[in-house]
C-alpha cells in the first residue's frame, strides 16, 4: 500500500494514464465548470443574484439545497473561482443560516430560490462540504473579515456539528457522540453511507479547532470501518440509509418518501467518497478491494441493459430505472481512481464518452459528473 497525496502531494491523473492528452482534459474539465455555472438557462445550475451573491438550483425540485451550495462552493475553490465561491456563500449564509431554535448555527437545508426556507431542519452532508470548502478557501486564498474570515467560519461550524447539545442545551449534534458516525439528519439515530467522508474528517483533525481535532481523527476511522460494514462484500454496493451497524435501514417509509434500503441516488456517491479518501491518505487497502468489486458487478455481473437499474445491496435488479444514470457511469468511473483493472479502464472510458446530462433532473448526475471529473484528472485537491 502506497502513499496518499496528502503525504506524496502527488495526483494521479487516470485519464493521461489512459492516454487522453493534457490539452483535452484541460478544455472538457474548463468547458464542465462553464456549462454548470454560465451555460444557457437549460444546463447550467448556477444563478448569480445582485452584485455579490448566488445560488446552486436543484433543477429536478426548483430549490436551493445545503447540498448543491455546498457542492458549489467545491468545484468553486478547486477551480480558483473566488468571485462565484464567495457569492454561493454569502446567499448561503444569508438564507439559509439558522440564527435561532434547537438547529441554531446550522443551516436549513433545503430553501426556495427567492431565500424564503424551505425548512428549519439541517442535513450534515451540507455541513461537512461546507466546512470542507471554507478551509480549502483560507488555504488557497486566504481569510477576509466577517463571514470571509473562512477558516474561523469552518471551526464554527464544525465545534457546532460536534457540541450541539451538550449541557442541557437544545438540539442535537450531527455526529453521534458515542461511535463518532454521522446522523443522516440531526433528529434520528441512523445514518447514511453517502455522507461518510473520512478523507475530510483527516483534515478536519488537524485544522479544526485544537480541542475538536481527536473527535474527527476519531470519526475518520470509525467511517473506515463503517464503510466496510455497510458495503456488500460480494456487489460493493450499498443502501441509501444504513443503520449504525451498515445493515439497510428498512423503516419509516411514510417519513422519508419510500424504501432507501437499496443501491439508489444517494448511495452512488459511496463509491466516488472512498475513491477519493484512498487517493488522498492511502488509509485502507480495502478501498481498492471495495473499488473492483463494484465495477465487477457493473461490468461483468449485470447485463448490459441492467446497468442503469435499481438494486438490492446483495446485486438483486429491482423494477424500475436509476432516477440518475448519468450519476452512475460518473461514480463508477470515479472508483477507476484507485483501480487499474479492464474494468477500471472500461468504466473511465464510457464515462469519459458520456456527456453531461440534460433536462430537470441535471443537477445531481451533473454535480457527481463533475467530481469525478476533477478526481480523475488529478484536479480534486487539497488546499
Amino acid at each position: 500500500m502506497g502513499e496518499g497525496a496528502f503525504k506524496t502531494g502527488i495526483y494521479r491523473n487516470a485519464f493521461a494514464d489512459a492516454g487522453y492528452s493534457a490539452v483535452e482534459i484541460q478544455k472538457r474539465k474548463d468547458e464542465i465548470f462553464q456549462t454548470l455555472f454560465y451555460g444557457s438557462e437549460k444546463e447550467r445550475l448556477y444563478h448569480p443574484v445582485g452584485d455579490d451573491m448566488g445560488y446552486m438550483e436543484d433543477t429536478g425540485n426548483h430549490d436551493a439545497r445545503t447540498e448543491g451550495m455546498s457542492y458549489g462552493m467545491m468545484m468553486c475553490v478547486q477551480m480558483d473561482k473566488k468571485e462565484e465561491f464567495d457569492r454561493l456563500w454569502k446567499w448561503a449564509r444569508t438564507y439559509m443560516y439558522l440564527t435561532e431554535g434547537e438547529n441554531e448555527g446550522y443551516f436549513a437545508w433545503s430553501c426556495q430560490l427567492d431565500g424564503t426556507k424551505n425548512s428549519y431542519g439541517a442535513a450534515p452532508d451540507g455541513e461537512e462540504f461546507f466546512a470542507m470548502a471554507l478551509f480549502f478557501a483560507a488555504h488557497r486564498w486566504g481569510n477576509g473579515s466577517g463571514i470571509f474570515d473562512y477558516e474561523k467560519e469552518a471551526k464554527e461550524l464544525l465545534h457546532t456539528c460536534i457540541h450541539k447539545g451538550e449541557n442541557n442545551t437544545p438540539g442535537r449534534a450531527m455526529w453521534d457522540a458515542d461511535n463518532k458516525l454521522i446522523r443522516f439528519i440531526t433528529d434520528v439515530d441512523f445514518s447514511d453511507p453517502s455522507y461518510h467522508l473520512p478523507h475530510f474528517y483527516e483534515l478536519f483533525g488537524r485544522w479544526a479547532y485544537e480541542e475538536d481535532r481527536p473527535f474527527f481523527l476519531e470519526a475518520a476511522k470509525a467511517s473506515r470501518e463503517y464503510l466496510k460494514t455497510a458495503c456488500h462484500p460480494v456487489t460493493g454496493l450499498c443502501a441509501e440509509y444504513a443503520y449504525y451497524d451498515g445493515s439497510p435501514y428498512t423503516e419509516g417509509r411514510e417519513i422519508w418518501g419510500g424504501r432507501h434500503d437499496w443501491y439508489y441516488s444517494d448511495a452512488y456517491r459511496t463509491i466516488g467518497n472512498i475513491a477519493l479518501d484512498y487517493a488522498w491518505f492511502a488509509a485502507d487497502g480495502w478501498a481498492v478491494l471495495e473499488a473492483d468489486r463494484l465495477q465487477r458487478f457493473f461490468c461483468e455481473t449485470l447485463k448490459e441493459t441492467e446497468r442503469e437499474g435499481i438494486y438490492t445491496v446483495d446485486g438483486r435488479v429491482l423494477e424500475g430505472k436509476a432516477l440518475h444514470p448519468v450519476a452512475i457511469i460518473a461514480v463508477n468511473a470515479q472508483a477507476s481512481l484507485i483501480t487499474e483493472s479492464a474494468n477500471a479502464k472500461a468504466c473511465l472510458k464510457k464515462f469519459w464518452e458520456t456527456p453531461l446530462r440534460s433536462g430537470d433532473r441535471r443537477y445531481y448526475d451533473n454535480c457527481l459528473y463533475f467530481f469525478a471529473f476533477l478526481a480523475l484528472s488529478g484536479s480534486y485537491r487539497i488546499y
